[in-house]
């Protein structure tokens, strides 16, 4: 037993398996979620959202025992009770499901060949998740505004979460922050809640390995209505920015990584 909690090969290749034995689960619990949920398809959302939320919830707890990898949730009591925009960090694939664990109704901007996915593109679609075609320039950022105002305009309060940069980026790359995000601010007039986190640490990008320890996500001020659009975009990149580089430091783990992030094995 020494032996093997020494060696860095024997830790590796014990990673490795629960990783893969959790990747198996993961798409199970998916799958599971998929088929059971069809009758929602012509039901109210709300009967869905408990079906999402469930799905989130049980792969959190996978997550957890199988791997070793908890969560930290942060700073939820600057999450706005009425509808707001959620700015989050991405760095890998948990965000794009973890939210709807700790968020009353989040809606997603996504990319629009996600919609296209046989029954998973169907659920997206009565979820009123917002497709964005990345190839259609500002036509396109006018059609996601205008579905967002839409969505967050109706009769209960809504989260709007969309990853400034549009695309995941390795702890500690140097950030790329899109301008949609201003756009969505300054047309929807609504508070913006910057969400920083650590999870490509323990979730790296392109890998299949899924690390033991704590992704913390920190949901930061809200930035309220108003500002001036290069004002506000400076301030939601330093916030986040800033933010998510304490938490790679807290973590003690070096975002060369994880360890893993280099793997030749892919997602």
């Amino acid at each position: 037993m020494a032996y093997f909690r020494k060696s860095p090969v024997s830790r590796s290749t014990w990673i490795l398996a629960r990783s893969l034995l959790f990747n198996t689960l993961f798409y199970v619990n998916l799958l599971i979620h998929m088929i059971v949920a069809l009758p929602t398809l012509v039901l109210p959302y709300r009967v869905l959202r408990i079906f999402i939320r469930s799905y989130a919830r049980t792969s959190l707890w996978l997550l957890r025992v199988i791997c070793g990898t908890k969560v930290s949730w942060r700073g939820t009591q600057n999450i706005p009770r009425g509808s707001c925009i959620v700015a989050c960090k991405h760095q890998s694939a948990w965000e794009t499901f973890a939210l709807y664990a700790v968020l009353d109704d989040p809606i997603y901007i996504l990319k629009r060949e996600l919609m296209w996915i046989p029954l998973f593109g169907w659920y997206t679609w009565k979820a009123g998740l917002i497709p964005i075609d990345r190839s259609a320039g500002m036509a396109a950022l006018a059609r996601m505004t205008a579905r967002a105002q839409k969505a967050l305009n109706g009769p209960y309060p809504r989260q709007l979460v969309i990853f400034p940069e549009g695309t995941r980026r390795t702890p500690g790359a140097a950030p790329s922050y899109k301008p949609g995000i201003v756009h969505l601010y300054a047309r929807t007039r609504l508070p913006c809640v910057p969400a920083a986190l650590n999870s490509g640490l323990f979730w790296p990008r392109r890998s299949l390995r899924r690390l033991p320890g704590t992704i913390v996500i920190e949901f930061l001020n809200p930035i309220a209505p108003g500002l001036d659009k290069d004002a506000f975009f400076t301030a939601l990149q330093d916030a986040i920015e800033r933010a998510s580089a304490r938490l790679i430091q807290e973590s003690g783990v070096g975002h060369q990584g994880s360890g893993d992030q280099g793997s030749s094995i892919r997602d």
